[in-house]
């Protein structure tokens, strides 16, 4: 997805995180001296390092920056792209400790970013450069598992990581808890069960909370259910993706239109996320698809009628030059800052309700929190409850069936339901069900400010006031 052309009066990316931070601590008794402390970046380090690389020492040039450390460690992933830069890392970095605050992960904020594009290097060439990159920061401290551990984000994945891991691991021989120094690594290299879809899924659940309150679907001007919402989806990344096809398969919602680096598709009645994703994986992007009508201009789409908007890829890509023409009455921003300080003001004023990113999209964090929990631990989740589980619940299940056949009432379990009930809950099912919970009660804190407080009118504003007040809290217990 092509980056976003800034307009000549639009606020930065980092200008529109302070402006929405300013926004919310206004609202605030907080001492001035401790409302520029939380708003300021800790540090950025810089680094530019060469790569001998077909013939020739290639420069790059990376960041790695600290928001906050009221916590310890420092959470927060490292992207690749062309469009890296410092500002935009520091205010990532800034995100991610207001996200960590919001679902109770005991982090402070980071963020990472190396300026390059994946797609212009071969895979062992992309190595050499991440384990260069990854030496430039480990030997500073910048990624340890006690103090800074980075995640993927745009860009990176698994294969990454689990690079970064081994590199590290390298060069901290003696360190047992090597592993824990990054999260979203491969299964086999440490990693776990539901982390690659965890940022897709924590919106699906984050979608399903906010309709289990029909007070809240009301003010949005939506039914009180998912079944039958028109989505459109901006970006089929791994985010989009994995949004797109649990909503449209377990909750019954349509995928209307899908928006791409190269264009856009569209079919009322439905698209199929997964059909299109292998499509894209063979071809590159979405033109030539042949299930849906094309639209060459793929940003219009936005602008469509639906029910739901996920903007899904890059920040800012709704703004101050098509915020009035937005229809979705509900927009989740499942990328970081999709939409700008000034975009987010002309859709407040127009009713429409934000799913603000700093929630929607933090099932990649919790998820990490879990993964980050289980290095530590040294031990995979339901290990050691799981048979137990189900050894206890085959004890009701054969007690129901011998009360059954002592009193001749020939009643029977209903079909499925023995197999169902029996098993214990392993890894996956364990990670789904803490992120299930933590979407749940981080919205339900956000929601009661929401609604409690007459001078908050948007989620966004409640996200930032209940995140800030936590980071703020941590301060005072450290003394300042």
């Amino acid at each position: 997805m092509a980056a976003v052309k800034p307009i000549s009066n639009e606020p930065s990316f980092r200008k529109s995180v302070d402006l929405m931070f300013d926004r919310a601590v206004g609202l605030m008794d907080l001492p001035p001296g401790l409302k520029e402390k939380i708003r300021v970046c800790n540090a950025t380090y810089t680094v530019r390092f060469g790569v001998r690389l077909r013939g020739e020492i290639r420069t790059f040039t990376g960041y790695r920056s600290v928001h906050s450390e009221h916590m310890e460690p420092v959470k927060g992933g490292i992207r690749y792209s062309m469009a890296v830069n410092q500002d935009e890392v520091e205010a990532l970095a800034a995100l991610m400790t207001y996200k960590c605050a919001l679902v109770e992960a005991p982090f402070g904020g980071s963020k990472g970013g190396l300026c390059i594009d994946p797609r212009e290097w071969d895979e062992h060439e992309m190595e050499r450069i991440t384990r260069r990159f990854a030496y430039e920061l480990i030997k500073r401290d910048m990624i340890n598992p006690a103090q800074n551990v980075p995640a993927p984000d745009m860009g990176t994945g698994e294969r990454e990581m689990a690079w970064i891991a081994d590199q590290y691991a390298r060069m901290n021989t003696t360190d047992i808890n090597a592993r824990a120094c990054v999260t979203g690594k491969p299964l086999h290299a440490g990693g776990i069960a539901g982390r690659v879809e965890a940022t897709g899924r924590g919106v699906q659940y984050a979608l399903r909370e906010f309709f289990r309150h029909p007070e809240d679907a009301k003010a949005a001007g939506l039914s009180p259910t998912l079944e039958g919402k028109r989505v459109i989806v901006q970006g089929l990344g791994n985010v989009g993706y994995h949004a797109a096809r649990f909503l449209s398969e377990e909750d019954g919602a349509k995928i209307t239109a899908v928006i791409e680096h190269d264009g856009g598709l569209v079919d009322p009645d439905g698209l199929d996320p997964e059909d299109i994703r292998q499509w894209i994986a063979v071809h590159g992007g979405v033109t030539g698809y042949p299930g849906a009508q094309y639209v060459e201009r793929g940003e219009v789409l936005l602008e469509a009628e639906c029910d739901i908007l996920i903007p899904a890829a890059l920040e800012g890509v709704i703004n101050l030059s098509n915020a009035r023409r937005i229809r979705a009455p509900l927009i989740i921003e499942a990328a970081n800052g999709p939409i700008t300080s000034g975009a987010d003001e002309i859709l407040r004023e127009a009713g429409t309700v934000i799913v603000p990113d700093m929630y929607a999209n933090a099932g990649g964090v919790t998820v990490s929190y879990f993964e980050w929990v289980k290095n530590l631990s040294h031990i995979r989740f339901g290990r050691m409850q799981r048979r137990q589980e189900e050894s206890r619940h085959q004890l009701i299940v054969d007690e129901l069936e011998r009360l059954s056949a002592d009193q001749g009432t020939g009643w029977k379990l209903s079909p499925g339901f023995k197999e169902k009930y029996l098993r214990g809950a392993g890894e996956l099912e364990l990670v789904r069900s803490g992120l299930d919970d933590t979407m749940r009660e981080a919205y339900q804190s956000m929601r009661e400010v929401w609604h409690g407080r007459e001078d908050v009118s948007d989620l966004r504003v409640a996200a930032y006031l209940v995140a800030i007040e936590r980071v703020a809290q941590s301060y005072k217990a450290k003394g300042l």
